[in-house]
């Protein structure tokens, strides 16, 4: 059994530690032209939401436009390539989660590995993720579904190869023995299009994707995969609640620049992020879409990200995966 990565003071300790964050004067210059927030996954998922949430509240911070550019596909390797590869100048940056970050070392032959070639700047959020199943899978609490996988191989849609969702639902077959079988997509919101029409029998996905759907019964939630109960569902168990003791499981989200960003640049990103996660307004749309707005900085969000890199990499190994 993997040992769960306490996650929750670690991330609210940074959060103090970059509003600290003194600014160089040269930064006060920056940014002088918009700045891209690119999403490595299509628009409607919930990397795809959290950055929008999050651009929108960075632009007040920065003094200057924040555009989110969706680049999905080649399991969100292309929208990392494209970062690595910019100007590191502050005006291209990521908004990356676990999959492509920490996930897709142990899986691809990387033209570039993020842990190389990108300089993490602050964590932004962490959410639980959910169960959800669709018309095609007739049931309703999460100890019917675990009896219907145990008759036969289930089929799951993710937001992609190495993705949250993906590796999440990973973790739930090995840690409740049950088949399953593994349709990726470019972004949770086609996955999501594909279980409401009833292509593949459910989803781990973000609560932002689903949760419009759920509330008006066209999805059914069956279990957060979190340590605790989300308060829009307050009536939906945790997995480990409902019948799989010891598993959790969450998406984590992030802000990297390109390799070698200049000290005042990341400095002054350091702290607009940290003043767009103290805003009372942005705290109340994280929690709302299920996520803890805390953030790791600089070389602790390297480490955070280290050791996670090695907690998936054992999940991967152990169902085998590997994607030229």
């Amino acid at each position: 059994m993997l040992k769960n990565i306490t996650r929750r003071s670690a991330l609210l300790a940074g959060l103090a530690m970059m509003s600290a964050v003194a600014l160089p004067a040269a930064a006060q210059d920056y940014p002088s032209k918009p700045v891209t927030l690119v999403v490595s996954y299509a628009a409607g998922g919930g990397t795809d939401a959290i950055a929008r949430v999050f651009a929108a509240r960075l632009e007040t911070a920065l003094g200057g436009r924040v555009i989110v550019e969706n680049r999905p596909g080649a399991a969100a390797n292309i929208g990392t390539d494209v970062v690595a590869s910019a100007d590191p100048d502050g005006y291209t940056l990521l908004v990356g989660n676990q999959g492509p970050m920490v996930v897709n070392p142990h899986i691809f032959n990387l033209k570039n590995d993020p842990a190389e070639a990108l300089d993490p700047i602050a964590m932004i959020a962490d959410a639980s993720l959910v169960v959800v199943v669709g018309p095609r899978l007739a049931v309703k609490t999460m100890e019917e579904f675990l009896a219907k996988a145990k008759e036969g191989e289930l089929i799951y849609g993710s937001a992609g190869n190495a993705s949250a969702s993906h590796v999440a639902t990973l973790l739930l077959g090995q840690t409740a023995d049950i088949a399953l079988k593994h349709v990726p997509y470019k972004g949770a919101g086609p996955a999501v299009n594909d279980l409401v029409g009833g292509h593949i029998d459910f989803m781990v996905t973000t609560i932002p994707s689903v949760i419009g759907l759920v509330g008006d019964g066209t999805l059914t939630a069956l279990a957060v995969t979190g340590t605790e109960r989300f308060p829009e569902l307050p009536d939906v168990p945790t997995v480990a609640e409902a019948g799989v003791p010891g598993y959790s499981a969450s998406a984590w989200y992030g802000v990297l620049g390109p390799k070698g960003l200049p000290e005042d640049v990341r400095a002054r990103l350091t702290a607009a992020t940290a003043e767009t996660l103290s805003d009372p307004e942005f705290v109340a749309k994280l929690r709302n879409d299920g996520g803890v707005p805390s953030t790791l900085s600089g070389q602790a969000f390297a480490d955070f990200m280290a050791s996670e890199r090695a907690r998936w990499g054992e999940v991967v190994e152990s169902a085998g995966i590997k994607v030229e």
